[in-house]
């Protein structure tokens, strides 16, 4: 179990391709923590680099207090599980699992005892003498992680592990591996593009865009207080919606600009947002979730829309909102690239989604009034991309 740490680590390509910049991030002994972002954004590189795969351009990289940018993957004790298994298909799991350490030339008796402890924790027992082609997708993956135990690294690597499983298995797998993580202490660096994986297994998430840090912190956090409208629009599913906004002040206090539509913000809001009144009379970009969102009866006060598609999730419905109000104006580089596509099919009427309870008598064509929860309220701002409230 050891620290690892980038100190401004940079990967620059022949050519001047930079696939990662200046990345500083500290994962402490024991943590899992996720690298989360879309593809080519820098996750798996900074993932290879720890693993001596990719040379470093500039920085360093400590493992275990020591600097490990010219140790060989072999001198790192690093551990790596990938999407692809890599078993050996005729030899048994028990087999697959301990053929690191027979190459190595460990003791027979030795061996048996590390992988009968890997099969304990893993709960292989019962699959000991079966071979790969008779086992699950998921039990194979177990089996890859198997053999990654029992070498007791100072690190997991994981990229990309539950790629090649179907999505009820997926969920199986990302629960084990959570699970094995924290039985065996060992410290993890685990790489995903899919936001729910980093959300539901890290101890703390790290979103990356474009080679770039945008945010750290714990799943909730990013959640809640995203840093940016990068992280906003990448993180949660469905995504957050976003609208352009107008910041104004009058007698009766600051309200929020939506279309024609006037949200008055509850002083509590400001209390907790100070950096809101900072931005009077200006245009911004306004983010609300979709269970920040609920639908009343068309001519109610609310935003005034209609239903474009109707979801039934059984316990919840995802309605799809276009509403009269109008949505921002992004650059390509500030939004994730779903959510880009998506707004720039938008002209002057936005479109949202809405989380509401599925006994809601709503269906498609349907008017409506969008009321809106102002205390789960984000505000960005245009130029930057930056969170606006403290």
């Amino acid at each position: 179990m050891s620290e690892i740490i980038f100190e401004g680590v940079t990967k620059r390509y022949p050519g001047g391709h930079v696939a990662v910049r200046g990345l500083d991030l500290a994962i402490g002994e024991s943590e899992f923590l996720v690298l989360v972002g879309p593809s080519g954004c820098g996750k798996s590189t900074a993932l290879r680099m720890v693993a001596g795969l990719e040379d470093i351009s500039q920085g360093r990289i400590l493992i275990g207090g020591e600097v490990a940018n010219d140790l060989s993957p072999r001198e790192r004790n690093i551990a790596m599980v990938f999407q692809s298994y890599a078993l050996y298909p005729h030899l048994t799991v028990a087999e697959n699992i301990g053929f690191g350490l027979r190459v190595r030339g460990m003791a027979k008796a030795e061996i048996a005892a590390k992988v009968q402890e890997a099969a304990d924790i893993l709960e292989l027992d019962a699959l000991l003498h079966r071979k790969p082609p008779q086992l699950s997708g998921g039990q194979r993956q177990r089996v890859a992680m198997g053999r990654a135990i029992v070498r007791e690294p100072a690190a997991f690597l994981m990229d990309e592990p539950l790629s090649n499983l179907d999505a009820r298995l997926r969920v199986q797998t990302r629960t084990e591996i959570a699970r094995i993580q924290k039985l065996s202490g060992v410290t993890t660096i685990y790489v995903t593009h899919d936001q729910v994986e980093a959300m539901t297994m890290g101890d703390r998430v790290a979103v990356m865009n474009h080679g770039e840090l945008q945010q750290l912190g714990p799943p909730r956090a990013l959640y809640h207080s995203p840093a940016n409208l990068f992280v906003a629009s990448f993180i949660g599913s469905p995504a957050m919606n976003f609208l352009e906004a107008r910041l104004v002040s009058d007698h009766a206090g600051v309200a929020l600009f939506l279309g024609a539509h006037l949200l008055r913000l509850p002083p509590s809001v400001l209390e907790a947002k100070p950096g809101f009144t900072r931005y009077k009379d200006k245009t911004l970009v306004a983010g609300f979730r979709p269970e920040a969102l609920s639908c009343v009866a068309d001519g109610a006060a609310g935003l005034p829309g209609s239903v474009v598609l109707a979801e039934d999730l059984g316990a919840t419905l995802l309605l799809h909102l276009d509403v009269e109000a109008p949505p921002p104006h992004l650059r390509a580089d500030q939004i994730a690239e779903e959510e880009e596509e998506t707004i720039a099919r938008q002209r002057s009427r936005a479109r949202l989604r809405a989380i509401v309870d599925g006994r809601t008598p709503l269906k498609t064509g349907d008017r409506v009034a969008i009321e809106i929860d102002a205390e789960r309220l984000h505000l960005f701002d245009p130029a930057t991309g930056a969170a606006i409230g403290v």
